[in-house]
């Protein structure tokens, strides 16, 4: 399973994307990371059960009310396509050549850290991995600005994940079918690429409230690694 936090998370670049979570009812308000509480407390949050579509055309629910998806679709078998995100130094880097490059990855696509679901799932990549951190580069993507992303990986003390912002123009999630076009966020989504940038794992929750199957993904990685 997998869990939550909530700070608003504002740019000039950007509407203020706590309050379109907050209309969606993605938010939460808790005790906050660095907070004095280092163990971080999961819930028994949903879990998907297999995967929507992505792309043009296709739809994940909130709540039961579909939400569109916009861009070209991926699917298993596909390659990364050339995208470049930011890193939390301000720095960009195509996501095919991270520092992972060359390796499997496993890449973690959320809404926003500051919504308990996405918290719980960037907590469970960072720390129930077991062990595949030391084999595999981790990554997280999300809309969330850099600075935003860099203090939630501080707070939470994450150092064993790679956090790239898509929040200029969407790129990432336009160039994979993964962006909501309203209200402008990535779906949920996680995948396992191998070290030639092919996707080879792919669940996109069907259900934007619901968490992954990160141990399936976990799972798959597993068997690349041990495979190559």
């Amino acid at each position: 399973m997998l869990p939550i936090r909530s700070r608003a998370i504002c740019s000039h670049a950007l509407p203020c994307l706590l309050t379109a979570l907050v209309c969606l009812g993605l938010s939460s308000c808790g005790t906050l990371p660095g907070s004095g509480t280092r163990d971080f407390a999961y819930k028994n949050l949903p879990m998907a059960d297999g995967s929507a579509k992505a792309g043009e055309g296709n739809n994940i629910l909130f709540q039961g009310k579909p939400m569109m998806l916009s861009g070209m679709g991926i699917k298993v078998g596909d390659s990364l396509r050339d995208v470049k995100l930011v890193q939390t130094d301000l720095s960009m880097v195509n996501i095919n050549d991270t520092k992972g490059k060359g390796k499997v990855r496993i890449i973690s696509v959320v809404p926003s850290l500051d919504t308990k679901v996405c918290e719980q799932q960037t907590h469970y990549l960072s720390e129930k991995n077991k062990g595949l951190d030391r084999m595999v580069e981790l990554i997280t993507i999300s809309i969330d600005t850099p600075f935003a992303q860099k203090r939630f990986a501080e707070e939470a003390k994450i150092a064993n994940v790679t956090f790239l912002s898509d929040f200029r123009a969407a790129d990432f999630g336009k160039a994979h079918g993964l962006l909501l076009k309203d209200p402008h966020l990535l779906s949920r989504a996680v995948m396992v690429v191998d070290k030639h940038n092919k996707v080879r794992y792919l669940q996109i929750t069907p259900e934007l409230a619901q968490l992954p199957d990160l141990d399936e993904a976990f799972r798959f990685a597993h068997s690349l690694v041990t495979a190559s």
